[in-house]
């Protein structure tokens, strides 16, 4: 227990006394060691909570002197005041000034009488403050005891709840997303609002730090957990004190070690659902009922998924001489190939088969390097996790497809690479975009050459843009005569004599494929627009000197 003022009143060996009529509050506080000095102003070798002692030598008598005096002491942190009393020093009995300073700034004031040495003080002091220490490492001893039993029993609640019912202070383990994975008790299920902003900060931080917060007077702390990677996150609800503080780092190591037991316990299972994966993509047109079976077996239920492709890069020294998949752990050969399988790609694949409910993912290594497939949930949202787990990767996501067609969701996934790359961000390919992430590909005046060079002979016929607007249309409704009449205000016969305009000029037939797709082209080229452009779409002049 602290030593309080209180406490060495009662000593009757101390023969200790006060000089007015203290209150209670005040003799409840704490002393945290004890210091003799005789300087005018002691204020500024203090550290707080000392019990300072005096026998007064330069101890000015005037009021004013006093209350100054006493004051400075109080401002550097004294606890309390002590005079030694006696033969031969300065006073026999505390000075009214004196007395008058302490009670008016609220400073016990005790008196020493001369039998009792001031080292008798300190030694009580300091031997009081040594029991104190001596209780506190029993506490955390037998705390860091009853952790590491727990630690040997079944998952993380065992911990958790010892932990509380040894130092009252509340705890739940989460995973990198911020999802519970246990708590202390049942009535923490839901976490305060507050916390939600510290675990943001810890995760994104990875290993390298913790956060702490107090809101509404709650003490909130978040430490991250796992060894080499993020595994988890500790939340503890209130103050610990200095023999819980003491274990913190033991109870982290503990949890550490739990996560990281679960994460190579689950390597068996990211392995099955990594083949199942493979089953599927195996199959050239699987069924729908046989795709949704394989996808539920892994505890992937939603209606539509979507693929997701990852760039972990090239490990140097790889051996690889093809296509490997494998679920292994670090640095694990891959039997079909001969090949070594980038250990840091199977640590961020199993990272996300940890966050992506279902964790349908597996490693694919060859040339150029190694990537990480995955298929996911249409509702997840996928951005978040590639954040968390594969900060910086070039990274496609594909679009949300019935499960019979993931393949070719992953496929465009993987088309989106090198979009990534260019953007620095995660491309994402939706039905009605695959054309616009095409044309952000290539240069602006080259794809624009190429639009001219399709068009040109239209921009220079007389009422060229109502050929372009009804080609345009045209394709743009897949070739329905009546919709681009519709679109267009006109009559079908009228759409047919300008197409029919637009193919003699241009030299193009809309019934071949070759054409049809160079005439779409260059018309979504156009739509888009282009810098120096002219109304319409028709190029503007050249610049003099072209």
């Amino acid at each position: 227990m602290p030593l309080h003022i209180s406490d060495l009143l009662a000593r009757s060996d101390l023969r200790l006394s006060v000089t007015y009529d203290v209150p209670p509050e005040l003799l409840a506080r704490t002393i945290e060691a004890a210091t003799v000095s005789d300087l005018p102003t002691p204020g500024k070798w203090l550290q707080g909570g000392e019990l300072l002692m005096t026998i007064g030598l330069l101890l000015p008598m005037e009021p004013a002197a006093c209350r100054a005096y006493v004051r400075d002491a109080a401002e550097g942190g004294a606890a309390c005041l002590a005079l030694g009393l006696g033969q031969g020093l300065p006073y026999q009995e505390a000075p009214q000034p004196l007395v008058a300073a302490a009670e008016e700034a609220g400073l016990p004031l005790l008196t020493v009488p001369d039998e009792v040495p001031f080292i008798a003080v300190t030694k009580a002091v300091f031997d009081a403050r040594a029991d104190e220490q001596r209780a506190l490492l029993h506490r955390a001893f037998a705390t860091q005891r009853r952790l590491t039993a727990a630690a040997a029993g079944d998952g993380l609640r065992p911990m958790l709840t010892e932990w509380t019912a040894a130092t009252g202070v509340g705890a739940a383990v989460l995973d990198p997303l911020g999802r519970l994975l246990a708590t202390s008790g049942h009535e923490q299920r839901d976490l305060p609002a507050q916390a939600h902003d510290l675990l943001e900060r810890v995760a994104a931080r990875g290993l390298r730090g913790s956060a702490s917060s107090t809101a509404a007077g709650q003490q909130l702390e978040v430490q991250p957990l796992g060894a080499r990677r993020l595994r988890g996150l500790l939340l503890l609800t209130g103050r610990p004190d200095d023999a819980a503080r003491s274990v913190v780092p033991g109870l982290v190591s503990l949890l550490s070690l739990e996560l990281e037991r679960r994460h190579l316990r689950d390597e068996p299972e990211r392995r099955r659902r990594s083949a199942l994966l493979s089953e599927l993509l195996a199959e050239e047109d699987p069924s729908a009922d046989r795709a949704r079976d394989l996808l539920r077996s892994a505890g992937l239920t939603a209606e539509r998924v979507r693929g997701v492709v990852v760039e972990a890069g090239s490990t140097p020294g790889r051996t690889a001489t093809g296509p490997a998949e494998s679920g292994a752990a670090d640095g694990t050969t891959d039997g079909a190939t001969g090949g070594v399988v980038d250990g840091a790609a199977q640590e961020m694949a199993a990272d996300l088969a940890l966050a992506v409910p279902g964790g349908l993912v597996r490693v694919v290594g060859g040339a150029p390097g190694t990537v990480i497939e995955a298929v996911v949930g249409e509702e997840l949202d996928i951005r978040e996790v590639l954040a968390r787990f594969a900060p910086h990767c070039p990274a496609g996501i594909g679009p949300a497809t019935a499960p019979e067609a993931v393949r070719i969701s992953l496929r465009q996934a993987a088309g989106l690479l090198a979009v990534s790359r260019s953007s620095g961000a995660p491309a994402q390919a939706r039905q009605s975009q695959a054309s616009r992430l095409l044309l952000d590909l290539g240069d602006r005046r080259t794809l624009h050459g190429y639009a001219d060079a399709v068009l040109g002979p239209l921009d220079l016929a007389d009422h060229g843009e109502e050929l372009i607007a009804t080609l345009a249309a045209w394709l743009e409704t897949g070739g329905a005569w009546d919709a681009t009449s519709r679109r267009l205000g006109v009559h079908r016969h009228t759409v047919r004599n300008r197409l029919d305009k637009a193919m003699d000029l241009t030299g193009r037939r809309l019934d071949d494929p070759d054409d049809r797709f160079d005439l779409w082209l260059a018309t979504r080229i156009r739509r888009g627009g282009a810098p120096g452009s002219g109304p319409g779409g028709r190029p503007a002049p050249p610049p003099p000197g072209r």
